[in-house]
């Protein structure tokens, strides 16, 4: 009798060992925020292979691989009808060759393939959703070689958020294909309370639109500017960290806004240790439009080890300060100007003594450490802290944009 239990201890093990190590590589597919590109914000649902085939060409040719960007997702309007089985198959119009052959190109080209789902009866464009096939659509996701899903939140009348999510989580992990999993419950039942170990990602809120201060306001819902997403998501700092991250959602950068507004916003999303999923056309970008998407020194304050989301530590005259705590000792340093005017200030660095107890413990003890500090816009070397109090310079920061250092420890 002990033999037949210890046999069927060692079966059920060996069983579970696959499970088990399936969910460690798909917690190291987020160790930082992911990066990549996404169809909506600018093609919404005028989507189709060519297209597709021809951002993952522009990813590669315009550098935007190579700074980091991995992902290419296909948002909504994919969808084609379920097979007699079931299985969810692509839109034989805009899809003709299939999603695995999809994959295959876009994986030629070094990059990985995302694509949309919903947790509802129908996705928010009126396509199949996955409820009641979450298991058959993990499955039919995994034979494409697909490697990101974003799972919406549409049509879900008396369906329970946290059962719905963690059931596709656990339906992804018996396909046995590590793949991404980004939540896209639009806050609405407060994910970052208990999604850590669902989604390698969740949204904090509506969806984001081509605005840099105004909220976009329908019957029914809204559509949130950069400064709403950036107020939503500085009280959730805490619940961030390497494997779940807080989502603001997409970039709107190269979509309409003013030079000044895109390098604002992807500055913030950096310091914010934000996804960076870009939602413009790469295919046709301006030089400005590049310059902003593959500024590294911010990049490497986003995809940071340490993975701290950064925090407002003090307003004072229209003027935001930011700091974000590094890995090696380092600090990012954002001063945002968030008004439709100038603003200029006065330096002194004694002002921003400040210890990081809610999260990474951390203390910039300007009065015991010189720092080296760096523009990271401008890529010049402007000198060094002091330790002692005293107006260190004028800076001045133009309407809707910012000053960003990395400040080196000596």
């Amino acid at each position: 009798m002990k033999m037949n239990r210890r046999f069927l201890l060692t079966i059920l093990l060996l069983l579970l060992l696959p499970v088990i190590g399936r969910a460690q590589t798909r917690e190291s597919l987020s160790l930082t925020p992911q990066m990549g590109w996404s169809s909506w914000n600018n093609f919404q649902g005028n989507i189709n292979e060519d297209i597709i085939k021809s951002i993952a060409d522009a990813m590669v040719a315009s550098g935007l691989k190579d700074a980091g960007y991995t992902y290419i997702n296909i948002d909504d309007c994919w969808h084609g009808k379920r097979d007699a089985d079931g299985f969810i198959q692509a839109d034989p119009k805009h899809f003709p060759h299939g999603i695995k052959a999809l994959a295959d190109y876009v994986h030629s080209r070094g990059l990985k393939l995302g694509i949309y789902s919903d947790a509802g009866s129908e996705t928010c464009a009126g396509r199949p959703g996955s409820l009641g096939h979450e298991y058959q659509d993990a499955l039919q996701y995994a034979r494409w070689g697909i490697d990101y899903l974003k799972y919406d939140w549409c049509n879900t009348t008396n369906v329970n958020a946290q059962g719905a999510y963690q059931l596709m989580r656990d339906a992804i992990q018996a396909a046995g294909r590590p793949i991404f999993f980004s939540m896209c419950e639009w806050g609405d039942n407060h994910p970052w309370r208990w999604a850590k170990g669902i989604g390698d990602s969740w949204r904090i809120g509506p969806d984001i639109w081509c605005s840099f201060d105004s909220t976009h306001v329908f019957p029914t819902y809204i559509q949130c500017s950069i400064i709403d997403c950036i107020n939503r998501n500085d009280s959730l700092r805490s619940y961030a960290g390497p494997g779940h991250w807080n989502d603001p959602d997409m970039l709107e950068v190269g979509n309409g806004l003013s030079v000044n507004q895109d390098r604002a916003h992807f500055t913030m999303w950096c310091m914010m240790a934000s996804p960076l999923i870009l939602g413009n056309d790469v295919r046709n970008m301006s030089d400005e439009t590049k310059a902003i998407l593959t500024n590294r020194d911010l990049i490497a304050i986003d995809q940071d080890k340490l993975g701290v989301q950064g925090l407002r530590f003090l307003i004072r005259e229209g003027l935001e300060y930011w700091f974000k705590p590094l890995s090696n000792g380092d600090w990012a340093m954002t001063i945002f100007n968030p008004t439709r005017q100038s603003l200029s200030c006065s330096l002194n660095w004694q002002d921003f003594n400040l210890t990081d107890k809610e999260v990474s413990k951390r203390s910039t003890a300007f009065d015991q450490h010189v720092y080296k500090i760096k523009n990271l816009w401008t890529g010049r070397m402007e000198g060094k802290t002091t330790l002692k109090s005293k107006i260190e310079r004028k800076v001045s920061v133009p309407a809707q944009d910012v000053i960003t250092y990395r400040l080196i420890k000596q």
